[in-house]
C-alpha cells in the first residue's frame, strides 16, 4: 500500500496587491516626491540629490512625505485592481492547466490588468502629482489640498469630474507598461530561478526576481511616465497627449527619459518591497490549498 504525499501552497487573496503596494509606498513616497520635482522641471537645474536637499531645506523634512494620503489612495486604486486582475485570472489559468502560464499570457494579461488599473486610479494619481508638487509654486498659486480626498472633491467640484480624469490614456498605457514589467517579469523570472533548482522559494528568490522585474519595469514605463506627469501637472499648456509629446520631442529624445535614474531609485525598491510583502502576506494570510 503506498502512500500518497500531500503538499500546501498558498495563493494570494485578490486585494493582497493593494496592500503590499501600501506598505511599500510608505518606504517609497520621498524618492517618488523628488522624481516628480524633477521631471516638472523645465530645465535640468538640480540632480536627485540637489532636490532632495533642496526640499528638506525650504520645507522641512516632512515635506518629503507631501501627498502620501493621495498615493496610498492611489495604491489601493491602481495597484490593488491590476494585482486583483492578474493574479486571479493567473492562478484560476494556472489551477485548470496545471502548469504555468506561457510568457506571452503573462504579458497580455498584465497589460490588461495594468491598463484597466491605470484608468481606474487615474483621479487619486493626478492629486497625488499635484500634491507632490504643490510646495514648487508661489504661494498664491498653490492648490493647498488637505488630503486626497479633499484634493479629489476639490477637482471635481472645481474643474468637472472630467478633469479628473485628465491624462487617462497616458496613466493606463503606463500601468500597462508597469504591470508587464513587474508582474509579467517577476512571475517568470521566479520561474526561471526555481527552475534553476539552486535557490528555492525563499526571500532572496523574492528579491532577486522582484529586482529583475523592477528593472524592466522602469525601462518600459519611463517615457510614458514623463509625458504623464507633464500632462497632470499642466495649467492648460498642453491641448492633448500629441501635443505634449511633440512639446517634449523638441527637447530631445533624452527629455523621454529624463528622471530614469531617480525613477529606477524609486521603482525597483517598491517593485521589491511590493513582492517581498507580498509574498509574506501570501505565506501567512493566504488562500491554502492542499494538494
Amino acid at each position: 500500500m503506498t502512500g500518497t504525499i500531500m503538499t500546501e501552497k498558498r495563493m494570494s487573496r485578490w486585494y493582497f496587491g493593494g496592500l503590499a503596494s501600501c506598505g511599500a509606498a510608505c518606504c517609497t513616497h520621498p524618492l517618488d516626491l523628488i522624481k516628480v520635482h524633477l521631471q516638472t522641471q523645465q530645465e535640468v537645474k538640480k540632480r536627485m540629490m540637489g532636490m532632495a536637499i533642496h526640499v528638506v531645506k525650504n520645507d522641512g523634512v516632512l515635506a518629503l512625505y507631501n501627498g502620501l494620503s493621495a498615493s496610498l489612495c492611489r495604491q489601493m486604486s491602481y495597484s490593488l485592481t491590476r494585482f486583483a486582475i492578474y493574479e486571479t485570472v493567473r492562478d484560476m489559468m494556472g489551477s485548470s492547466s496545471q502548469g504555468p502560464m506561457p510568457f506571452y499570457q503573462k504579458v497580455l494579461l498584465g497589460a490588461f490588468g495594468g491598463f484597466t488599473g491605470g484608468f481606474v486610479g487615474t483621479p487619486a494619481d493626478m492629486v497625488n502629482v499635484r500634491m507632490q508638487n504643490d510646495m514648487k509654486l508661489p504661494p498664491e498659486l498653490r492648490r493647498n489640498y488637505k488630503h486626497a480626498i479633499d484634493g479629489l472633491f476639490r477637482v471635481a467640484r472645481e474643474e468637472g469630474v472630467r478633469k479628473l480624469f485628465s491624462g487617462a490614456t497616458m496613466a493606463s498605457s503606463r500601468g500597462a507598461m508597469v504591470t508587464v514589467g513587474q508582474l509579467a517579469c517577476y512571475d517568470q523570472a521566479k520561474q526561471l530561478v526555481l527552475g534553476t533548482g539552486m535557490m528555492g522559494d525563499n526571500i532572496l528568490t523574492h528579491f532577486l526576481s522582484s529586482f529583475i522585474a523592477g528593472g524592466c519595469a522602469t525601462f518600459l514605463c519611463q517615457p510614458l511616465d514623463v509625458l504623464k506627469t507633464r500632462l497632470m501637472n499642466s495649467k492648460g499648456e498642453y491641448t492633448g497627449v500629441t501635443h505634449c509629446l511633440r512639446e517634449t520631442a523638441k527637447l530631445g529624445p533624452l527629455a523621454f527619459y529624463k528622471g530614469l535614474v531617480p525613477a529606477g531609485i524609486r521603482l525597483i525598491p517598491h517593485t521589491v518591497l511590493t513582492f517581498i510583502f507580498l509574498e509574506q502576506l501570501k505565506k501567512y494570510f493566504g488562500i491554502r490549498i492542499i494538494s
